[in-house]
């Protein structure tokens, strides 16, 4: 396995880790997946994985610019 490749795998989440990152339900994430809003998912097999930074582009897309003033 290339570092590349190590590096990509280590930076994939599962549902559960993504969850508590996020603090939100699992259940969220399922219906988020379902409705398609949420960060973008990927299926490997019947499991669901999620690119760190799919989850942090999904975050800063949805920051608030009228908290940043400190």
């Amino acid at each position: 396995m290339t570092d590349t490749t190590a590096t990509e795998l280590s930076e994939l989440l599962t549902t559960a880790q993504l969850a508590e990152y996020l603090q939100v339900p699992v259940g969220t994430l399922a219906a988020w997946r379902y409705r398609r809003v949420g960060p973008r998912g990927i299926a490997i097999g019947r499991h669901i994985r999620y690119r760190r930074d799919d989850v942090l582009r999904f975050l800063a897309e949805r920051s608030d610019p009228r908290r940043e003033d400190g």
